[in-house]
């Protein structure tokens, strides 16, 4: 069972350093791991990939040795620890806006004792059953369990009151505070007097006293360093969106060399 880089920071109180991606580039797999992350996040929620996309990009994170944590677009139990079976690290949960949301996930796709995942033993997490899987005293399904992560977004105002609870879940190793959606709600519902600053306290105070992690985007170098100073372990910096930067730059480029 490969280690997961993200767990070992964030047991030992570090940064877990994560960058985007949601379109399928393959390139970017060996990129990310070269340049020294940890993680990928693989958004499947707003972008679209086969299953085939999926795994291939799955497969290239074991051999390039970074987690890929998965945002699926579903909360199905099979589908969700099929990403594990598949060589998925960790998996992103949106919406995980009450405890009972948070246990249901941790139970689709924990083994016995901590959940009820149905057991297969030949996915890439297994090896394709040549591991020790099979093996007599084997300790795979303890190390699946050990070396898989699941992170719960907080993106609602509601989560946001009920995070203590949620926290509180066994198996749920980061908060995530999802700042678009919960921004928004916070401006759009009435009577509604919670801040994004109050709910980073909120969550952070939450992680720290159940023993999580916690983490939330940033728009900035300014911000990043904020957050990291409050305490987040996972805020995801750099992907492939920020090509379009680069693309910006090596277009001035070209205007300054054709005077332009």
């Amino acid at each position: 069972m490969r280690e997961s880089k993200v767990l070992k920071k964030i047991r030992a109180g570090q940064f877990a350093r994560t960058c985007g991606l949601g379109h399928f580039m393959p390139f970017f797999v060996r990129y990310a791991a070269h340049n020294g992350y940890d993680c990928i996040w693989l958004d499947l929620e707003h972008r679209a990939m086969s299953v085939r996309e999926v795994q291939s990009l799955l497969a290239l994170g074991h051999q390039f040795d970074i987690d890929i944590m998965v945002r699926p677009p579903t909360t199905e139990r099979t589908a969700l620890y099929r990403y594990f079976e598949d060589g998925a690290a960790g998996l992103m949960i949106p919406f995980t806006s009450d405890p009972d949301i948070a246990r249901r996930i941790v139970e689709s796709v924990k083994f016995p004792p901590v959940g009820n995942r149905g057991i297969d033993g030949a996915g890439l997490d297994a090896d394709f059953g040549l591991g020790h899987f099979f093996t007599e005293n084997s300790t795979w399904i303890e190390d699946a369990n050990q070396e898989t992560f699941i992170v719960g977004q907080i993106e609602t105002p509601g989560a946001v009151a009920k995070v203590d609870d949620i926290a509180a879940v066994p198996g749920l190793d980061v908060l995530f505070i999802g700042p678009g959606d919960l921004g928004m709600r916070i401006e759009r519902e009435a009577d509604c007097n919670l801040t994004l600053d109050g709910a980073m306290d909120a969550v952070a105070a939450a992680a720290e006293k159940h023993g999580k992690a916690w983490g939330i985007t940033a728009g900035s170098p300014e911000m990043l360093a904020e957050r990291r100073g409050r305490g987040a372990q996972m805020v995801p910096w750099g992907g492939d969106f920020f090509l379009t930067g680069v693309l910006q730059q090596c277009s001035a480029e070209i205007d300054a060399v054709l005077d332009e």
